[in-house]
């Protein structure tokens, strides 16, 4: 099993073009989420929301809430779980919030549910996944968030501040506040 850092990625795996990205978006309906939480302040929360509000479907993988619904979905155990529970090719996609060192397996178990997108989430990064999925035939998105891809492409990313035309990820450095007095 080998888990990869982003200076590790193959050429093109940080620059997937924004019309990959929009098809993708646009022909996904169901989205299996492992690693959801049922815990409002986990980002995995806020993105399944955040999905399910764009009408996407968004299916709970995660063995620790199996039984119990997230967010008025019944979440499942596993992969298999879900798919058996749903009926075949109902997943389009499987997303991953969990740690890169379980996306090859996963990978794995998107081929066998008949999966057409394997996205790791920011951070999730994995060659060994990326290979077995693509071998597969399936779309990889690799170090991504389908939020922060969503409103970036479909001109919503103004609703979270962000609006000077410049998006970075590092801090701003904000001078000192000077007394008038």
């Amino acid at each position: 099993m080998t888990t990869t850092t982003e200076a590790d990625l193959p050429k093109g795996h940080e620059s997937y073009t924004d019309q990959h990205l929009l098809d993708i978006l646009r022909s996904v309906k169901t989205i299996a989420m492992v690693g959801a939480s049922a815990n409002w302040n986990r980002p995995s929360y806020f993105v399944m929301k955040y999905l399910q509000q764009k009408q996407y479907r968004v299916i709970p993988i995660n063995p620790g809430q199996a039984g119990n619904e997230i967010l008025g979905e019944p979440c499942y155990a596993s992969l298999a779980e879900a798919a058996e529970a749903l009926g075949p090719g109902v997943i389009d996609m499987v997303e991953v919030f969990r740690h890169p060192r379980e996306a090859p397996e996963l990978a794995r178990q998107a081929v066998a549910i008949g999966a057409k997108v394997f996205w790791m989430q920011i951070t999730v990064i994995s060659e060994e996944a990326r290979q077995i999925a693509e071998d597969a035939g399936l779309a990889v998105i690799m170090n991504r968030c389908p939020k922060i891809e969503y409103q970036r492409l479909f001109g919503e990313i103004g609703r979270t501040g962000v609006n000077s035309r410049v998006i970075s990820s590092k801090r701003q450095k904000i001078k000192p506040f000077k007394k008038l007095m």
